[in-house]
């Protein structure tokens, strides 16, 4: 015979289950992220970063990046291996096209990574995370070389 016990923490074990398992249309490799799309599904956002305007991730808030050694619309990203470990690259699902939240207005397209993973880019530069931001609003990735990604 069953318990009410079981009968209760059954279903909310079973919902925890399934949530875990469920896609979203933003994702990312980003610290502090937990790649789940914002509100209307904005891929990137414009916010307020230690005095500036810069991109954020909206899944996330977590800042986004750009790389001197990419190139504008070649369709790559010079960032791979371990750079991509340190500088995770701002991924969406193969087919779904990255959408502009409050304040982005520039292009916003994807490229193909060679381990076959879709990045963002924002008017033809590839957007990256960086490993030692763990909270929204982080700007420590700013080195040289690597500047944040402005609307």
């Amino acid at each position: 015979m069953f318990s009410l016990k079981k009968l209760v923490i059954g279903p909310i074990v079973l919902a925890v289950l399934l949530a875990g398992c469920s896609s979203s249309a933003a994702t990312s490799n980003a610290p502090g992220g937990n790649g789940s799309p914002a509100a209307g599904g904005s891929t990137v956002m414009v916010k307020n970063l230690g005095g500036a305007n810069g991109l954020v991730a909206a899944s996330n808030n977590m800042t986004l990046y750009t790389f001197d050694s990419d190139v504008a619309n070649n369709g790559k990203s010079a960032c791979t291996g371990g750079c991509a470990t340190t500088w995770p690259p701002l991924t969406v699902p193969s087919g779904t096209t990255p959408t502009a939240g409050a304040g982005a207005s520039g292009a916003l397209k994807t490229i193909t990574r060679d381990d076959g993973s879709m990045q963002v880019t924002y008017n033809g530069m590839p957007l990256h995370f960086y490993k030692g931001d763990t909270a929204p609003g982080d700007t420590n990735g700013h080195y040289p070389g690597w500047n944040i990604a402005k609307p």
